[in-house]
């Protein structure tokens, strides 16, 4: 038999392990499903694990897609170490899309390269704003911030949905809810030619350093994740619970809104009701895959851009639908979530007993009881 035994402490080793360990029954059950489904499953892999890797041209398009989830997973983390639940990353996101799209759209033929830097500040401004909703309603009514921050991203998307069905849809769009496409000046700049791997890379590689010396190397960092594990004890210590509130959601909101203003003057170069990609509620498994730490979320992001392109290319390829991205997305954060049960527990075999204990043949013996009443 099995049995589920707590540990004396937190196992570090699987603390590591318990994601390699996802992966691999993930993949596993991908292997099952494909072959459900009737379909080759190392061809399914391959589509998956090979394609987004197999050239250059494949790694810059795994690059654009990882550089959104990595940049709202570094300010998930700040939020998630504080004990802070904002699950509202893709409202933001959406939002900071549309204020830097507003901004895209007042460039005309004379407007200067400046233009660029105000674009990804109003995209972080507006990222701000959303979660600084969430922040004000956590702070002065108690709000739940998880039911809050995630009905915003409802919110969010009618108001990216009336803009590009209304006033701001392009009168020579033949009737299509989108924005005019953008002026080149605005194109946030590629690092190389003949890819669509811009600046925003290196801006999310920045990030991760600037994180982890924030959340490891200085005080500001550690008051901010005992404020919001320990309110109680961060008093004690001086530190404000409100603060670390604050902190967390308004960095989380503005790296939201800085991904989809890189998003939107980067390879979209327009507002449309596709802006939402899921980018927002992915980087929650990027996050905790890579168990909070910037280093680890570097590669968490980058296998999840490998389940976006592996499902695009299996609807193409294969005749799958693309949904199976999701699916993939989910059965990571589900084994993920099983295997972390190892890092406080270990399994342990026992042994049920074989013999058992004779009854005398002959009358019963009496119990004391019945002794007592006899």
């Amino acid at each position: 038999m099995l049995k589920l035994e707590p540990r004396p402490q937190a196992s570090k080793f699987w603390s590591y392990s318990s994601p390699l360990l996802a992966l691999l029954i993930t993949v596993i059950i991908g292997v099952i499903l494909f072959a459900a489904l009737g379909k080759d499953p190392v061809k399914g892999l391959q589509v998956f694990f090979w394609e987004p890797i197999k050239s250059p041209y494949a790694v810059g398009e795994l690059m654009v897609k990882a550089t959104p989830l990595l940049i709202i997973a570094l300010g998930l983390a700040v939020c998630f170490r504080s004990n802070v639940w904002n699950i509202g990353a893709e409202g933001q996101f959406v939002i900071g899309a549309v204020v830097a799209g507003g901004v895209a759209l007042l460039a005309g033929k004379e407007t200067g390269r400046w233009i660029v830097a105000a674009i990804i500040l109003a995209g972080v401004l507006g990222g701000m704003a959303w979660a600084g909703i969430t922040a004000l309603l956590r702070d002065r009514f108690n709000a739940n911030e998880i039911l809050v921050s995630l009905m915003l991203v409802y919110v969010a998307d009618l108001v990216l949905s009336f803009l590009v069905y209304g006033p701001w849809k392009d009168p020579a769009g033949y009737n299509f809810p989108q924005t005019k496409t953008f002026e080149a000046i605005t194109q946030i700049p590629r690092l190389m030619q003949g890819s669509r791997v811009s600046i925003g890379l290196l801006i999310a590689l920045l990030g991760v350093a600037a994180l982890w010396i924030f959340l490891f190397r200085t005080r500001a960092g550690f008051a901010q994740q005992v404020g919001g594990l320990a309110p109680a004890a961060a008093r004690y210590a001086g530190f404000s619970s409100r603060k670390a509130l604050w902190v967390a959601l308004l960095t989380s909101g503005g790296a939201a809104g800085l991904a989809g203003a890189l998003e939107v003057a980067g390879p979209i170069g327009q507002l449309t009701p596709y802006v939402p990609a899921g980018y927002g509620f992915a980087a929650i498994i990027v996050a905790f895959v890579g168990r909070l730490h910037p280093v680890g979320m570097v590669f968490s992001a980058i296998l999840m851009s490998m389940f976006y392109i592996g499902g695009e290319l299996a609807q193409s390829r294969l005749g799958l639908p693309k949904s199976l991205t999701g699916v993939f997305q989910g059965l990571l954060l589900f084994t993920l979530l099983a295997c972390d049960t190892l890092i406080a527990y270990r399994i342990k075999f026992t042994t049920s007993s074989g013999t058992h204990r004779s009854r005398p043949s002959g009358p019963a013996l009496a119990t004391p009881v019945q002794q007592g009443v006899k």
